[in-house]
């Protein structure tokens, strides 16, 4: 029996559309009234009207049901909202630019019109991270695309192929730790986050026995893109505008990163055992903090339900599920980045969070290493009697030198062995047990090697 279940927010996810017009009504109410204040409107739209609209209208917890999904999915309204995202943002992007290099603007209102730019292009990113999780090679580029403007085409990378692995763990710089204020979290993620997109490159053309200064390497021609973009509009409006380029930038992945910030903080996967190989657990709904207020779920197409997307990540947006076993936040993601930037408060509210969602033993939490003697003398209790490496099972039963064929569980990537994956370096032929055992999914980064299911088995 086919599915009568109706999407309530098919019109809301228009509200996301709109966001990029805020430069052209900037600009347009700046030159009606003379009022500075219409110049900073990204700033107090996104974390001023955003977050009363959340406490105001409260929480979405209606899920699509199972037999939804497919056709939610392949409804191609929702993808054609996050196409049209780019265009307007670059227009309003171009527009903002060429009122500042106009003259006439005092520096305060240049900056303003700049920090409206930089949300917009935050909110940009968000729409890259959407993008760039599909399989489809069109809607990957136009991630990138989206990234230019903010200079952060490296998250493409990072993103896929290092959070998606690492998120919950020490070893991720895109997840923040008890203790941590944002201050301290944003150079770690943000150099942090270049450093291992670059590694990851050249990992990748190391396995294709290549140097990773080529065209084709993702952090190279990311970074070209926008040199490109920024080059082109200082030759047209000269060089008065780099500086609010570069302001513009700086704003927009500061925005992204602060949303990092709340999706993980203080959330931990614990060591296991599989066989003689130690890793971590895997990826639960348990590891990252979510909310369904319904204001930011749809700014962010649902980027608050967080567990699902790392649960799911090729999943589109609309079809993210609601989860209760993942942990909540007290607002939405708007109302916690206020939140975030008064690090005494965020302290109040998230450390006991923390504490309550690991049953008072914070030594299952991910602590900055600087605070950690002070946080455990603060909540030293029992600790819990599972703490510690564990024994995990996995799917995979079947000898790797005996596989030809095997799929990913989690999104159906598929590796075989007489086509290999030259992408990431594994020539046609390149037997299933030469690849090597640390290799994660490509295409959603949650399961490793081992998990996958072996599709076409050759006799013993």
């Amino acid at each position: 029996m086919q599915s009568t279940w109706h999407d309530r927010k098919r019109y809301l996810w228009l509200f996301a559309l709109a966001m990029p017009l805020l430069p052209f009504a900037a600009v347009g109410l700046h030159a009606a009234t003379g009022l500075a204040v219409w110049l900073w409107l990204g700033p107090i739209v996104i974390l001023g009207l955003v977050p009363l609209i959340d406490w105001t209208v409260g929480r979405d917890p209606s899920s699509a049901p199972d037999d939804a999904i497919e056709a939610l999915e392949a409804d191609r309204y929702y993808r054609w909202l996050t196409y049209l995202f780019l265009p307007v943002q670059y227009a309003g992007f171009v527009l903002a630019l060429w009122y500042i290099a106009r003259g006439g603007l005092s520096i305060a209102e240049s900056v303003g019109l700049s920090v409206t730019v930089g949300f917009i292009g935050g909110l940009g990113i968000n729409t890259a991270h959407e993008l760039g999780h599909k399989r489809e090679s069109h809607e990957r580029w136009l991630s990138k695309i989206a990234l230019a403007q903010c200079a952060y085409g490296h998250f493409y990378i990072e993103h896929n192929r290092g959070h998606h692995v690492r998120v919950a763990t020490p070893e991720d710089p895109a997840s923040s730790r008890v203790g941590e204020s944002f201050y301290a979290f944003w150079p770690r993620t943000v150099f942090g986050s270049l450093r291992s997109a670059w590694n990851l490159e050249k990992r990748r053309y190391a396995r294709r026995k290549q140097h990773p200064w080529r065209v084709g390497n993702d952090v190279l021609n990311a970074f070209a893109m926008t040199l490109v973009i920024w080059v082109a509009l200082v030759i047209w409006l000269g060089p008065v505008i780099l500086p609010y380029i570069v302001l513009q930038a700086v704003v927009g992945f500061t925005l992204l990163e602060a949303v990092n910030y709340l999706e993980h903080y203080g959330l931990l996967r614990q060591k296991v055992h599989h066989g003689d190989r130690e890793r971590y657990e895997r990826v639960e709904p348990r590891h990252s903090w979510n909310s369904n207020n319904v204001a930011t779920n749809v700014l962010l197409y649902h980027l608050q339900r967080h567990s699902d997307h790392h649960a799911n990540p090729t999943r589109r947006y609309q079809a993210l599920q609601d989860d209760e076993e993942a942990p909540v936040l007290p607002t939405g993601y708007a109302g916690m980045i206020l939140l975030s930037l008064v690090p005494p408060l965020w302290r109040r509210v998230m450390d006991a969070r923390v504490l309550e969602h690991y049953a008072g033993d914070i030594t299952l939490a991910n602590i900055a290493p600087r605070k950690r003697e002070r946080m455990l003398a603060r909540y030293s209790t029992a600790t819990s009697d599972d703490a510690g490496i564990v024994v995990e099972s996995t799917v995979a039963a079947v000898a790797a030198d005996r596989v030809r064929i095997a799929r990913c569980p989690g999104c159906g990537y598929t590796y075989d062995e007489a086509i290999g994956d030259a992408r990431e370096g594994f020539p046609a032929g390149t037997a299933w047990a030469s690849v090597p055992d640390s290799w994660c999914c490509p295409d959603c980064g949650v399961r490793d090697k081992v998990d996958f299911i072996p599709v076409e088995v050759v006799d013993a």
